[in-house]
């Protein structure tokens, strides 16, 4: 398969497939890398799609580097690269994983893809970062107070981030999208995850023994399905 490596920005960015007019930009979630999206790579680019990949801040090639995963870093850099795919490609759908479909929904508002794939998105990043500051015991006042408060589960708080989160709700979301949810998602409640579909119209399909790491050999097997059924329309 054509693989070609550059960068969009200083960002590394891996494009996957025969030149096309049709392109799918694929967004990992924490702990992933731009190569995640190879399992997708083959089930598009025979389809006479492109796929663009890249590694956002604190992941892959920028380990170490120092822009740190957080949205006022990661939102103009996604704005930034889907310029860049405006000018280059036609049509542009999106594939983004967890915290990456939040990411994309909030550099893409105004610009909706043609359509998205998500899985196991975050969807209300308030609601989470809440919870987690249940789970750690922490008050806002404690944030508030202390800025930074890094935790037991290995997640830091930050102030700064709970205010962004506060101030930026998803709001609009034009783009045609299906979302792959699994039912025992711990980061996602499945009535957000039901709300934000009927919000928005989107396709919400569960795994009921689904995780938010779709990675055993069933749950990839569903991935794999349920990707398929939603490129049926895009067949030659």
């Amino acid at each position: 398969m054509r693989e070609e490596t550059f960068y969009i920005n200083r960002i590394p960015a891996v494009l996957y497939g025969a030149p096309s007019d049709r392109v799918w930009l694929f967004l990992h979630g924490k702990c992933g890398c731009k190569e995640e999206g190879l399992d997708f790579v083959e089930l598009l680019c025979p389809k006479g799609w492109q796929v663009l990949s890249i590694d956002m801040p604190e992941h892959g090639e920028r380990q170490g580097g120092p822009e740190k995963l957080v949205p006022w870093q990661v939102v103009p850099e996604l704005e930034a690269v889907i310029s860049y795919v405006r000018n280059r490609w036609g049509q542009v759908s999106l594939r983004a994983n967890s915290i990456g479909a939040w990411f994309a929904m909030q550099a893409f508002a105004k610009t909706p893809p043609l359509r998205s794939l998500l899985v196991s998105p975050i969807l209300d990043m308030a609601e989470l970062i809440r919870s987690m500051m249940g789970w750690a015991g922490v008050t806002e006042a404690d944030l508030e107070a202390r800025g930074e408060i890094p935790t037991a589960f290995g997640e830091t708080l930050s102030w700064r981030y709970w205010q962004y989160a506060l101030d930026h709700p998803i709001i609009r979301w034009d783009s045609p999208t299906a979302i792959l949810y699994g039912g025992t998602d711990n980061l996602t409640p499945r009535s957000t995850a039901e709300t934000f579909a009927a919000r928005f119209h989107a396709n919400l399909t569960v795994m009921e023994d689904g995780e938010h790491w779709f990675h055993t050999p069933e749950q990839l097997d569903v991935l794999c399905r349920w990707t398929l059924t939603n490129l049926e329309e895009d067949n030659p």
